[in-house]
């Protein structure tokens, strides 16, 4: 008998190949206590499943916008590899646009809602609300997705000058990524 995926959801108990797995509830208002009002997930949701995403945040070497002869490391674009809590990988993280998948084939993308400061040298901490999901698995009806819990990840110290322009750059990061569902 094949086994579906191990996903790290809350207040319920999965099947796995390695066995019986139960999980405790946590309450919306653990899941989000000590983080900024900005990034919250409104009442009326409840944390469906958390993942640990580790990879690589791509940067390129362009010209400011509006602002001729300066230039910036611009963000491109994510490619990250999500784990539940046991480090079994689910899915992935990549964009443009920003889209989550996991291995089950479904998938979804969100537009930002907020974002709020990160640890120092990280990524800022965030909020986005989901479109519908595409594919029929464990991402339907994913409401909210909470980027907390950042490491490193931001825009390259290297120079970026006009001799630069058109390098590309990758940055090793690490983020939970909290999917929240209708209560």
């Amino acid at each position: 008998m094949k086994f579906k995926h191990l996903l790290c959801f809350k207040n319920l108990a999965l099947v796995t190949a390695v066995g019986l797995v139960a999980l405790p509830m946590a309450t919306r208002a653990d899941e989000q206590a000590g983080l900024p009002d900005a990034i919250k997930v409104p009442a009326g949701h409840k944390v469906m499943m958390e993942t640990v995403g580790k990879g690589e945040i791509s940067y390129e070497c362009r010209v400011k916008k509006d602002a001729m002869n300066q230039f910036e490391w611009t963000f491109v674009g994510p490619d990250a590899r999500l784990s539940n809590r046991q480090g079994q990988a689910v899915g992935r993280y990549y964009g443009p646009p920003a889209t989550w998948e996991a291995i089950d084939g479904s998938r979804v993308t969100a537009t930002q809602v907020a974002v709020a400061p990160g640890a120092p040298g990280s990524l800022p901490l965030q909020l986005v609300k989901a479109n519908p999901a595409t594919g029929s698995g464990i991402l339907q009806g994913v409401a909210y997705i909470q980027r907390v819990a950042t490491q490193a990840g931001l825009a390259p110290a290297a120079p970026c000058a006009q001799a630069e322009v058109g390098q590309k750059q990758n940055v090793s990061y690490q983020a939970d990524y909290i999917f929240w569902q209708v209560q």
